[in-house]
């Protein structure tokens, strides 16, 4: 059933039931409540009242708190925020900062099953925590068609600089979401493996799936930028081969006009005895000479695939 948040100290105590408490972008003043009713130490409301830019699981003696960056992608770009999951005996508390997809959807699952429910809170942060990595790679799978859209244009039209750019912010920001998600794989190991108050052995396996999964994302994350990488170095080949390619068809040609130009170098000095000027032949075998060398020349080149 739905609680008021001003009830919760009347439900903290209750022996039967899992008493969950969400919460999106609370104030100072409602967590420092919700830690008074909920017996908090002092250490722990500042811990939870603080900003995180980084995962992190910390153990107190009333509670374990697990912070996870959220990613979602809008307008193909990267939003970041942060979910922290409260784990204590008897209940959950998620504060969620930074993210606009809510938990409903797992909220409205384990109602409709109460034996997940009946397994603890610690279950249910194992769930919500797979949640997550299901988001990261919804938010990974946006991103692939980008990725997939940029190496198709370095592929088969080269690359420009504003192509570039968009090549090094993809790549930064896969590098974000690699540093958001790759201590998360850590925590769930630790979460699986080291005994903690309020997580039972038959819970860790969970987390253990969980971290699985978070490996998994990650060489998702590392596929796509060796894609963008391997794309990237496509094109420049691809550009260096092009140029190579102008740069043989411009010497060839350089070869060819070379001699006509050597030819009228020659008999454009001024000087009064130069062959062949009496020779009423002399003009045509010259032409026909320079002509003939430059279709040999020419023949050449494009025999060896210069031209």
């Amino acid at each position: 059933m739905q609680v008021p948040l001003s009830q919760v100290a009347s439900c903290a105590n209750a022996t039967d039931g899992l008493l969950w408490i969400g919460l999106c972008e609370p104030t100072s003043v409602q967590l420092e409540q919700l830690g008074a009713d909920l017996g908090f130490s002092r250490k722990a409301i500042e811990e939870i009242s603080s900003p995180h830019r980084r995962p992190k699981v910390i153990e107190f003696e009333e509670l374990i708190l697990i912070v996870a960056i959220t990613v979602e992608v809008e307008n193909l770009r990267p939003s970041f925020g942060d979910t922290q999951i409260l784990i204590g005996k008897g209940f959950l508390v998620t504060i969620r900062r930074g993210a606009t997809a809510t938990h409903q959807t797992l909220r409205d699952q384990l109602e409709n099953s109460p034996e997940f429910l009946g397994r603890g809170s610690d279950y249910v942060a194992s769930a919500l925590l797979d949640l997550l990595v299901d988001r990261y790679i919804n938010a990974l799978t946006k991103l692939e068609t980008v990725v997939e859209s940029a190496e198709q244009q370095f592929l088969f039209r080269g690359f420009r600089e504003t192509d570039v750019r968009r090549l090094h912010r993809l790549r930064r920001d896969l590098l974000r979401i690699h540093t958001a998600i790759a201590p998360m794989a850590e925590i769930s190991r630790r979460l699986s493996r080291v005994e903690m108050r309020n997580i039972d052995a038959e819970s860790r396996a969970y987390f253990g799936e969980v971290a699985d999964r978070i490996l998994r994302a990650n060489e998702f994350i590392n596929s796509l930028r060796e894609a963008l990488a391997f794309a990237f170095e496509a094109s420049l080949m691809i550009g260096q081969a092009q140029q190579t390619d102008t740069t043989k068809k411009l010497a060839s040609w350089a070869a060819i006009l070379a001699v006509p130009t050597a030819v009228a170098g020659i008999y454009g000095m001024n000087f009064k005895y130069m062959p062949e000027l009496d020779w009423v032949y002399g003009y045509p075998v010259v032409m026909g000479s320079t002509i003939a060398v430059c279709a040999l020349l020419y023949w050449k080149f494009k025999k060896s695939n210069w031209l």
